[in-house]
């Protein structure tokens, strides 16, 4: 066991399985206090039990730290509060907040229905904004917190996870905006972009629907192998883990891709190429304005998904 974030105390959720139980193994790993959060409901978002988070809080006790499970979902609000609570009235404080919580409902546009978008954006989106406003004021008050977020390759855009994709871009707003207004507190905000295997990721619905994608055109062979070929959590919870640590206070506002096989750095979304004018001079926009300078602004571009051709 090491001792980096030893006497930290921290909450994770989504801690029962997959990465957010690699994320608290790692941080008990190096010496802090978990307060282990995990509804223990299916990937779908449905159901509820206490075997998955109480198994990773025996784990981490194992390690030599204190650890205590919280059983709620992030979605609900008054729930959200009571994890932070536990965290504080257990350990003292709160110093470190990983949310990896999450669910999937799988459908294409046309087959979402309004439950599985208000449900996914529920526990994605709400829940990481339920749990980082409640720690905010705790953690800007002591002028000390390490906040990270989990967002998915899926917030650039993604097939038949529309839902899940609108949740995690916005998550990657909200971890930028938390950490400008954090900040100067002494609080860091920054996001993982995991790609690991996992129950929501390899589980049997989850494979047949990549396989799907094969076969319906949208995916080619070589998509599927890239996407299935991924190692277990354990492999990348050391990069989540350092971003809680005080060696990372001066990285804030940003988002790393993490895996078994590469670690990366997303750059924020940025104007990457403007024309400018004089808009006084020119006045509003015309149709041949914008067909003329079409081209120039969508240099090398490609159109992600192209009409089928007519047969």
């Amino acid at each position: 066991m090491g001792d980096r974030i030893k006497g930290k105390n921290a909450v994770v959720t989504g801690a029962g399985s997959g990465i957010g139980k690699a994320v608290a193994l790692a941080l008990a790993g190096e010496g802090a206090n978990v307060v282990v959060c995990d509804l223990g409901g299916g990937t779908d978002g449905t159901g509820a039990g206490t075997n998955l988070a109480d198994e990773t809080v025996s784990e981490c006790k194992k390690l030599g730290v204190q650890a205590i499970p919280q059983y709620g979902s992030v979605a609900d609000w008054d729930a959200a509060q009571a994890m932070i609570k536990a965290c504080v009235d257990t350990f003292g404080r709160i110093d470190i907040l990983v949310n990896v919580a999450g669910i999937d409902r799988a459908r294409m546009m046309w087959n979402l229905s309004k439950e599985d978008w208000d449900l996914v954006i529920a526990v994605h989106l709400t829940g990481t904004f339920n749990m980082v406003r409640h720690a905010a004021p705790l953690m800007r008050e002591q002028k000390y917190g390490r906040i990270v977020n989990t967002i998915s390759e899926a917030f650039v855009g993604t097939v038949g996870h529309v839902n899940y994709g609108a949740a995690k871009g916005g998550i990657a707003s909200l971890t930028y905006a938390t950490a400008w207004e954090m900040g100067k507190y002494g609080v860091t905000c920054n996001a993982i972009c995991p790609r690991a295997a996992t129950r929501m990721t390899m589980g049997p619905e989850v494979l047949a629907g990549y396989k799907k994608r094969v076969e319906s055109g949208l995916w080619t062979q070589e998509r599927y192998d890239e996407v299935t070929h991924v190692a277990t959590a354990d492999y990348l919870a050391a990069i989540p883990a350092f971003l809680c640590s005080d060696q990372a206070a001066h990285i804030n506002g940003c988002i790393f891709g993490a895996s078994g096989a590469a670690f990366s750095y997303w750059e924020p979304a940025h104007e990457s190429v403007i024309i400018g004018r004089d808009w006084d001079t020119h006045g509003p926009w015309t149709w041949e304005d914008v067909a003329k300078n079409m081209p120039t602004l969508l240099k090398g571009y490609t159109n992600p998904a192209p009409p089928e051709e007519k047969k």
